[in-house]
């Protein structure tokens, strides 16, 4: 919830103007409400699931709600100031679509402290489409938190159920040959290697990229991937990952697939959530119930050393959780 307030909170930063079909709003805010159902407007309190695309005024894509695969859910707070995003809400009911432009420096003389966008422009344009309005109204806490959980329920719920409908349509776009375990992986090997098999134990270095199903990079170890999808990160080391095989040191669908390849082989895993990161998902990066697509490369095996001294065994409170890929 706090990371879909600040996709808000950011917006609130900003925005310009278009000098057609827009209304002006209060301290220098523009909009334009492209659909509009009539119903009652959204109130300070009120719970709000929107879809949103934040773009610069060059139309280069910041942030999208489409892009996470889920709607942006968030109690709506009191304005920061006038002009801001929340006070562009508090004008749309459930159902409006509108779009929203801020002035950049205007927000931020409003909002000290924080730095200014480094890109170019004077404006952060917001797209919005207000999906869903739980009213607080006079509602106990109890009662409102209770429609609330039951709504992302609700999310949850259809995101499990079109899942294996969203697995089989990527499949048939794609054209893909994949074999399926038992577990459920699916799997196809696209450049076979020559190398061994790495066994439970092992560590193998790999290189992979991770998407979503439509297509979006959310991590990679190469660096020309990394470029290419616009997730470069400049402080980070681009190379092969070093992965315990069969530990459980990674997710499922990792675990059980990495051992079905030898070395110098590529294959793409085709991962549903089970195998992944489940109902869960995964930090603000994964959500819930969310299929993956892995392209992973064998790069070498490491096999532990026989005569190496056994590690001792941690102490419950000396032992750290493993990070999952």
């Amino acid at each position: 919830m706090k990371r879909n307030l600040m996709f808000l909170a950011v917006a609130a930063v900003g925005f310009a103007s278009c000098k057609s079909g827009f209304k002006q709003g209060e301290a220098g805010m523009q909009y334009r409400i492209v659909e509009h159902k009539g119903g009652a407007t959204i109130q300070q309190g009120d719970f709000v699931s929107l879809q949103g695309i934040i773009k610069t005024e060059g139309d280069s894509v910041l942030s999208s709600t489409y892009e996470m695969g889920h709607p942006s859910g968030l109690v709506v707070p009191k304005p920061q100031f006038k002009g801001d995003l929340i006070s562009a809400l508090l004008l749309l009911s459930e159902g409006d679509s509108a779009v929203v432009k801020l002035n950049i420096d205007s927000m931020m003389k409003k909002s000290p402290g924080q730095p200014r966008p480094t890109f170019k422009g004077k404006t952060f344009v917001y797209t919005l489409r207000i999906e869903k309005v739980i009213s607080k109204g006079k509602l106990s806490d109890q009662v409102f938190q209770g429609r609330v959980q039951e709504y992302f329920k609700g999310m949850s719920a259809k995101a499990k159920a079109d899942e294996p409908v969203k697995i089989k349509k990527y499949i048939d776009d794609n054209k893909l040959n994949l074999t399926k375990t038992a577990s459920g992986l699916n799997y196809v090997i696209t450049k076979p290697g020559t190398g061994e098999k790495p066994n439970v134990g092992d560590t193998v270095e790999v290189n992979y990229t991770g998407k979503f199903l439509n297509g979006k990079v959310f991590d990679t170890s190469v660096k020309e991937e990394a470029q290419k999808s616009k997730t470069y990160q400049a402080m980070r080391p681009y190379k092969p990952a070093r992965i315990p095989v069969g530990v459980k040191a990674v997710i499922p669908g990792w675990d059980e697939g990495l051992l079905l390849l030898t070395k110098g082989s590529k294959a793409t895993f085709v991962i549903p959530s089970i195998l992944g990161y489940g109902e869960q998902g995964g930090g603000q990066v994964i959500p819930p119930f969310s299929p993956l697509v892995f392209d992973i490369e064998i790069v070498n095996i490491i096999h532990p050393n026989p005569n190496a001294p056994k590690p001792v065994a941690p102490s419950m409170m000396q032992a750290q959780p493993q990070t999952r890929k």
